[in-house]
């Protein structure tokens, strides 16, 4: 079973990192590869079992379902229930934890799954270089402008 850890420090205050990404329903205001979004059934965004179904910018759409939320724990995991990529029983978890020198927040993305072995590492290098370390270079770009 492949798996994708990536990780970065975010020049802001995890207080503020949590409030920009904690929105279950919100990849589209914070995350570039991502242009919509809607929870299913008209749920709260932060209950687990709601399922986000949402548009990537190649017109592609995913569906993922909430596993866990922690607002103490600054953390999220969800799983992959639809998506066009060869994989099954995906689980990922977006977790951020305090930076006390400078006030900063260490963010780390890491995801389980199962692939075609001839598809695994090509998938795992696009779901870390495109989706997680993409979402975190944007957290960085908005945090540098707006703080």
């Amino acid at each position: 079973m492949p798996t994708v850890t990536i990780s970065s420090v975010i020049d802001a205050p995890i207080e503020k990192v949590w409030a920009r990404i904690r929105d279950f329903n919100g990849l589209p205001t914070w995350h570039p590869r991502m242009v919509a979004s809607k929870i299913e059934d008209g749920r709260p965004a932060d209950e687990i079992g709601c399922i986000r179904n949402f548009q990537l910018v190649s017109g592609a759409t995913v569906r993922e379902k909430l596993l866990a939320f922690s607002d103490a724990d600054h953390s999220v995991s969800y799983s992959i229930i639809e998506t066009p990529q060869p994989i099954s029983n995906h689980k990922a978890t977006f977790t951020l934890k305090r930076v006390t020198d400078g006030d900063r927040t260490f963010a780390e993305w890491t995801a389980t799954f199962d692939a075609p072995a001839e598809e695994a590492d090509k998938v795992a290098e696009g779901m870390g270089i495109n989706v997680f370390q993409g979402g975190f270079n944007a957290l960085k770009t908005h945090f540098a402008e707006n703080i």
